[in-house]
Protein backbone atom coordinates (compact mmCIF):
# COMPACT_ATOMS: atom_id res chain seq x y z
CA UNK A 1 0.00 0.00 0.00
CA UNK A 2 1.12 3.69 -1.50
CA UNK A 3 1.63 6.45 1.70
CA UNK A 4 -1.21 8.19 -0.23
CA UNK A 5 -3.33 4.92 0.21
CA UNK A 6 -2.69 4.56 3.44
CA UNK A 7 -3.33 8.14 3.93
CA UNK A 8 -6.81 8.04 2.56
CA UNK A 9 -7.43 4.98 4.82
CA UNK A 10 -6.95 6.25 8.06
CA UNK A 11 -8.86 9.54 7.00
CA UNK A 12 -11.79 7.17 6.27
CA UNK A 13 -11.19 5.18 8.87
CA UNK A 14 -10.99 8.41 11.75
CA UNK A 15 -14.26 9.42 9.40
CA UNK A 16 -16.05 6.28 10.64
CA UNK A 17 -14.60 6.53 14.04
CA UNK A 18 -16.48 10.25 14.31
CA UNK A 19 -19.85 8.98 13.09
CA UNK A 20 -19.57 5.63 15.57
CA UNK A 21 -18.81 8.36 18.76
CA UNK A 22 -21.78 10.45 17.47
CA UNK A 23 -23.91 7.72 17.79
CA UNK A 24 -22.75 6.77 20.97
CA UNK A 25 -23.33 9.87 22.69
CA UNK A 26 -26.30 11.46 20.43
CA UNK A 27 -28.55 9.03 20.10
CA UNK A 28 -28.80 8.16 23.96
CA UNK A 29 -29.37 11.37 24.73
CA UNK A 30 -32.04 12.28 22.50
CA UNK A 31 -33.81 8.70 23.73
CA UNK A 32 -34.29 9.46 26.90
CA UNK A 33 -37.75 8.03 28.82
CA UNK A 34 -38.53 6.18 31.40
CA UNK A 35 -38.28 2.24 31.23
CA UNK A 36 -39.48 0.20 34.36
CA UNK A 37 -38.23 3.13 36.45
CA UNK A 38 -38.49 2.04 40.12
CA UNK A 39 -41.15 4.32 41.97
CA UNK A 40 -43.91 3.84 44.84
CA UNK A 41 -47.44 4.68 45.88
CA UNK A 42 -48.80 4.56 48.82
CA UNK A 43 -51.61 5.88 50.85
CA UNK A 44 -55.54 5.23 50.13
CA UNK A 45 -55.75 6.28 46.56
CA UNK A 46 -52.32 4.59 45.30
CA UNK A 47 -54.20 1.58 43.49
CA UNK A 48 -56.02 4.48 41.63
CA UNK A 49 -52.66 6.38 41.13
CA UNK A 50 -51.04 2.83 40.16
CA UNK A 51 -53.75 1.95 37.70
CA UNK A 52 -53.53 5.55 36.37
CA UNK A 53 -49.84 5.11 35.62
CA UNK A 54 -49.72 2.19 34.27
CA UNK A 55 -52.42 3.30 31.66
CA UNK A 56 -50.86 6.68 30.36
CA UNK A 57 -47.46 4.97 30.13
CA UNK A 58 -47.69 0.90 30.32
CA UNK A 59 -43.77 0.30 30.16
CA UNK A 60 -42.52 3.44 31.82
CA UNK A 61 -42.67 2.47 35.80
CA UNK A 62 -42.11 -0.89 38.31
CA UNK A 63 -44.58 0.22 40.56
CA UNK A 64 -44.29 -1.46 44.56
CA UNK A 65 -47.34 0.11 46.95
CA UNK A 66 -46.09 0.84 50.27
CA UNK A 67 -47.60 1.33 53.87
CA UNK A 68 -46.90 4.69 54.45
CA UNK A 69 -45.03 8.24 54.06
CA UNK A 70 -42.61 7.02 56.00
CA UNK A 71 -41.68 3.72 54.12
CA UNK A 72 -41.68 5.44 51.06
CA UNK A 73 -38.44 7.93 52.72
CA UNK A 74 -36.83 5.08 53.89
CA UNK A 75 -36.75 3.36 50.40
CA UNK A 76 -35.72 6.82 48.77
CA UNK A 77 -32.55 6.98 51.61
CA UNK A 78 -32.23 3.08 50.60
CA UNK A 79 -31.88 4.10 47.36
CA UNK A 80 -34.30 1.42 46.06
CA UNK A 81 -36.70 3.97 44.25
CA UNK A 82 -36.41 6.93 42.67
CA UNK A 83 -39.68 8.85 43.86
CA UNK A 84 -42.84 7.94 45.59
CA UNK A 85 -46.14 9.44 45.48
CA UNK A 86 -48.11 9.63 48.66
CA UNK A 87 -51.73 9.69 48.25
CA UNK A 88 -54.30 11.18 51.05
CA UNK A 89 -56.94 14.02 51.51
CA UNK A 90 -56.47 16.98 48.15
CA UNK A 91 -53.33 16.76 46.30
CA UNK A 92 -51.15 14.14 45.96
CA UNK A 93 -47.55 14.29 47.69
CA UNK A 94 -44.47 13.47 45.57
CA UNK A 95 -41.23 12.08 47.40
CA UNK A 96 -38.12 12.36 45.34
CA UNK A 97 -34.52 11.92 45.11
CA UNK A 98 -32.92 13.87 43.33
CA UNK A 99 -29.59 13.30 44.45
CA UNK A 100 -30.02 9.59 42.73
CA UNK A 101 -30.91 10.94 39.27
CA UNK A 102 -31.82 14.99 38.71
CA UNK A 103 -33.13 14.07 35.53
CA UNK A 104 -35.64 11.54 36.96
CA UNK A 105 -36.77 13.91 39.98
CA UNK A 106 -37.30 16.30 36.87
CA UNK A 107 -39.60 14.09 35.04
CA UNK A 108 -41.58 13.12 38.44
CA UNK A 109 -42.09 16.50 39.01
CA UNK A 110 -43.72 17.27 36.03
CA UNK A 111 -45.76 13.89 36.09
CA UNK A 112 -46.90 14.83 39.92
CA UNK A 113 -48.61 18.18 38.63
CA UNK A 114 -50.26 16.60 35.70
CA UNK A 115 -51.61 14.11 38.52
CA UNK A 116 -52.44 17.12 41.02
CA UNK A 117 -54.60 18.61 38.23
CA UNK A 118 -55.53 22.15 38.98
CA UNK A 119 -53.84 22.34 42.26
CA UNK A 120 -50.09 21.94 42.13
CA UNK A 121 -49.03 18.78 43.64
CA UNK A 122 -46.36 19.44 46.44
CA UNK A 123 -42.76 17.83 46.30
CA UNK A 124 -40.40 17.09 49.16
CA UNK A 125 -36.79 16.38 48.27
CA UNK A 126 -35.93 13.77 50.43
CA UNK A 127 -32.05 13.18 49.44
CA UNK A 128 -31.39 16.17 47.46
CA UNK A 129 -28.16 16.81 45.50
CA UNK A 130 -25.34 18.97 46.82
CA UNK A 131 -26.48 22.63 47.53
CA UNK A 132 -23.34 23.42 45.12
CA UNK A 133 -24.64 21.33 41.98
CA UNK A 134 -28.31 21.06 42.38
CA UNK A 135 -28.60 20.20 38.63
CA UNK A 136 -25.96 17.35 38.65
CA UNK A 137 -24.11 18.46 35.81
CA UNK A 138 -20.98 18.58 37.53
CA UNK A 139 -21.42 15.02 38.76
CA UNK A 140 -22.01 14.17 35.27
CA UNK A 141 -18.88 16.03 33.50
CA UNK A 142 -16.59 13.96 36.11
CA UNK A 143 -17.19 10.96 33.98
CA UNK A 144 -15.38 11.95 30.94
CA UNK A 145 -11.99 12.76 32.57
CA UNK A 146 -12.06 10.03 34.33
CA UNK A 147 -12.00 7.84 31.31
CA UNK A 148 -9.92 10.00 29.40
CA UNK A 149 -7.03 10.56 32.00
CA UNK A 150 -7.50 6.48 32.34
CA UNK A 151 -6.67 5.39 28.45
CA UNK A 152 -4.25 7.92 28.59
CA UNK A 153 -2.39 6.37 31.48
CA UNK A 154 -2.71 2.96 29.89
CA UNK A 155 -1.31 4.28 26.18
CA UNK A 156 1.12 5.85 27.92
CA UNK A 157 2.69 2.96 30.16
CA UNK A 158 1.96 0.77 27.09
CA UNK A 159 4.22 2.54 24.73
CA UNK A 160 7.11 4.38 26.98
CA UNK A 161 6.84 1.31 29.59
CA UNK A 162 8.83 -1.73 28.47
CA UNK A 163 9.04 -3.84 31.62
CA UNK A 164 5.91 -5.34 32.84
CA UNK A 165 6.82 -4.75 36.71
CA UNK A 166 7.24 -1.01 35.83
CA UNK A 167 3.76 -0.58 34.07
CA UNK A 168 2.33 -2.34 37.09
CA UNK A 169 4.35 0.54 39.59
CA UNK A 170 2.66 3.30 37.04
CA UNK A 171 -1.10 1.88 37.29
CA UNK A 172 -0.64 1.94 40.95
CA UNK A 173 1.02 5.62 41.52
CA UNK A 174 -1.90 6.53 38.57
CA UNK A 175 -4.65 5.38 40.26
CA UNK A 176 -3.51 5.92 44.04
CA UNK A 177 -2.16 9.71 42.78
CA UNK A 178 -5.11 10.34 40.64
CA UNK A 179 -7.49 9.53 42.98
CA UNK A 180 -6.52 11.28 45.61
CA UNK A 181 -5.80 14.77 42.97
CA UNK A 182 -9.15 14.45 41.49
CA UNK A 183 -11.20 14.29 44.71
CA UNK A 184 -9.32 17.29 45.29
CA UNK A 185 -10.71 19.31 42.88
CA UNK A 186 -14.48 18.11 42.43
CA UNK A 187 -15.14 17.31 46.59
CA UNK A 188 -12.72 20.29 48.13
CA UNK A 189 -12.48 22.83 45.47
CA UNK A 190 -15.54 22.75 43.33
CA UNK A 191 -17.53 20.91 46.58
CA UNK A 192 -19.85 18.97 44.03
CA UNK A 193 -20.26 15.72 45.69
CA UNK A 194 -20.57 15.33 49.71
CA UNK A 195 -18.55 13.09 51.80
CA UNK A 196 -15.47 11.67 53.29
CA UNK A 197 -12.27 12.72 51.28
CA UNK A 198 -10.49 9.75 51.11
CA UNK A 199 -13.35 7.46 50.55
CA UNK A 200 -14.45 9.24 47.38
CA UNK A 201 -10.99 9.45 46.18
CA UNK A 202 -10.20 5.66 46.58
CA UNK A 203 -13.85 5.11 44.46
CA UNK A 204 -11.99 8.11 41.66
CA UNK A 205 -8.65 5.89 42.09
CA UNK A 206 -10.22 2.90 41.47
CA UNK A 207 -12.49 3.54 38.65
CA UNK A 208 -9.21 5.48 36.68
CA UNK A 209 -6.98 2.13 37.59
CA UNK A 210 -9.98 -0.01 36.34
CA UNK A 211 -10.03 2.04 33.08
CA UNK A 212 -6.01 2.37 32.64
CA UNK A 213 -5.42 -1.71 33.33
CA UNK A 214 -7.93 -2.91 30.84
CA UNK A 215 -5.85 -0.70 28.24
CA UNK A 216 -2.36 -1.96 29.45
CA UNK A 217 -3.96 -5.37 29.98
CA UNK A 218 -5.66 -5.86 26.66
CA UNK A 219 -2.30 -3.91 24.74
CA UNK A 220 -0.20 -6.59 26.88
CA UNK A 221 -2.60 -9.36 25.62
CA UNK A 222 -3.01 -8.80 21.81
CA UNK A 223 -0.66 -6.10 21.48
CA UNK A 224 -0.99 -2.46 19.87
CA UNK A 225 -4.46 -3.47 18.45
CA UNK A 226 -5.36 -3.91 22.39
CA UNK A 227 -5.03 -0.50 23.16
CA UNK A 228 -7.52 0.71 20.45
CA UNK A 229 -9.83 -2.36 21.72
CA UNK A 230 -9.43 -1.00 25.55
CA UNK A 231 -9.46 2.94 24.37
CA UNK A 232 -13.23 1.63 22.01
CA UNK A 233 -14.78 -0.16 24.78
CA UNK A 234 -14.62 2.70 27.60
CA UNK A 235 -15.24 5.40 25.18
CA UNK A 236 -18.25 4.02 22.73
CA UNK A 237 -19.27 1.62 25.10
CA UNK A 238 -18.44 2.98 28.65
CA UNK A 239 -19.00 5.98 28.96
CA UNK A 240 -22.50 7.28 26.94
CA UNK A 241 -24.23 4.44 28.63
CA UNK A 242 -22.83 4.96 31.73
CA UNK A 243 -26.41 7.09 32.76
CA UNK A 244 -24.05 9.54 34.95
CA UNK A 245 -26.45 12.75 33.48
CA UNK A 246 -29.50 10.33 33.78
CA UNK A 247 -30.55 6.80 34.81
CA UNK A 248 -29.82 3.55 33.67
CA UNK A 249 -34.02 3.57 33.07
CA UNK A 250 -33.84 6.41 30.93
CA UNK A 251 -31.82 4.66 28.46
CA UNK A 252 -32.84 2.64 25.85
CA UNK A 253 -32.44 -0.96 26.62
CA UNK A 254 -30.78 -3.04 27.15
CA UNK A 255 -27.36 -0.09 27.09
CA UNK A 256 -28.86 1.25 30.57
CA UNK A 257 -28.38 -1.98 32.45
CA UNK A 258 -25.20 -2.90 29.91
CA UNK A 259 -23.56 0.54 30.79
CA UNK A 260 -23.85 -0.33 34.54
CA UNK A 261 -21.09 -3.33 33.37
CA UNK A 262 -18.46 -0.90 32.23
CA UNK A 263 -16.28 1.20 34.96
CA UNK A 264 -17.30 4.56 33.91
CA UNK A 265 -21.34 3.51 34.95
CA UNK A 266 -20.17 1.29 37.97
CA UNK A 267 -18.10 4.28 39.15
CA UNK A 268 -21.15 6.61 39.35
CA UNK A 269 -23.37 4.49 40.41
CA UNK A 270 -20.84 3.92 43.10
CA UNK A 271 -19.66 7.57 43.99
CA UNK A 272 -23.60 7.84 44.66
CA UNK A 273 -24.02 5.56 46.85
CA UNK A 274 -21.39 6.49 48.91
CA UNK A 275 -22.01 10.15 48.67
CA UNK A 276 -25.58 10.74 49.25
CA UNK A 277 -26.70 6.94 49.98
CA UNK A 278 -24.38 6.16 53.16
CA UNK A 279 -23.46 3.19 50.98
CA UNK A 280 -26.43 1.41 49.66
CA UNK A 281 -26.56 -0.18 46.83
CA UNK A 282 -22.37 -0.27 46.65
CA UNK A 283 -21.77 -3.71 46.36
CA UNK A 284 -22.92 -4.37 42.50
CA UNK A 285 -20.31 -1.70 41.27
CA UNK A 286 -17.72 -2.31 43.63
CA UNK A 287 -17.72 -5.56 42.16
CA UNK A 288 -17.37 -4.02 38.67
CA UNK A 289 -14.77 -1.99 39.02
CA UNK A 290 -12.76 -4.77 41.03
CA UNK A 291 -13.80 -7.17 38.28
CA UNK A 292 -12.37 -5.25 35.52
CA UNK A 293 -9.07 -4.32 37.53
CA UNK A 294 -8.82 -8.14 38.04
CA UNK A 295 -9.50 -8.77 34.41
CA UNK A 296 -6.89 -6.24 33.56
CA UNK A 297 -4.15 -7.64 36.19
CA UNK A 298 -4.68 -10.79 34.69
CA UNK A 299 -4.18 -9.71 30.89
CA UNK A 300 -1.24 -8.10 31.97
CA UNK A 301 0.28 -11.37 33.93
CA UNK A 302 -0.85 -13.20 30.75
CA UNK A 303 1.26 -11.00 28.53
CA UNK A 304 4.21 -10.93 30.63
CA UNK A 305 4.15 -14.56 31.13
CA UNK A 306 4.11 -14.85 26.91
CA UNK A 307 6.74 -12.50 26.66
CA UNK A 308 9.13 -14.28 28.72
CA UNK A 309 8.19 -17.66 27.70
CA UNK A 310 9.01 -16.33 24.02
CA UNK A 311 12.33 -14.65 24.87
CA UNK A 312 13.83 -17.34 27.07
CA UNK A 313 15.69 -20.51 25.11
CA UNK A 314 13.89 -24.05 25.32
CA UNK A 315 16.32 -25.49 27.43
CA UNK A 316 19.13 -27.99 25.73
CA UNK A 317 19.17 -25.52 22.42
CA UNK A 318 21.52 -23.46 21.90
CA UNK A 319 21.32 -19.72 22.16
CA UNK A 320 21.18 -17.89 19.18
CA UNK A 321 24.82 -15.45 18.75
CA UNK A 322 23.67 -12.34 16.88
CA UNK A 323 26.07 -11.97 13.87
Amino acid sequence: MTITRRAVALGLAATMLQALLLIAFAWPAVNLAPRDLPIAVTGPQSAQVAQRLQQQSPDAFAITTLADAGAARNALADNEIYGAIVTGEGAPQLLVASAASPAVAQQLTALAQQLGGAAPAPVQDVVATDPDDPRGAGFGSMVLPLVMSGIAAGVLLTLLVPAFGARLAGLATFGLAGGLLSTLIFHTWLSIVPGAYLELAAIAGLAMFAVAVTVVGLAAALGRPGIGLGALTMLLIGNPFSAATSAPELLPQPWGTLGQLFPPGAAASLLRSIAYFGGAGAAGPLAVLLGWSAAGLALLGFGALRARTTVEPVAGEPVPVAA
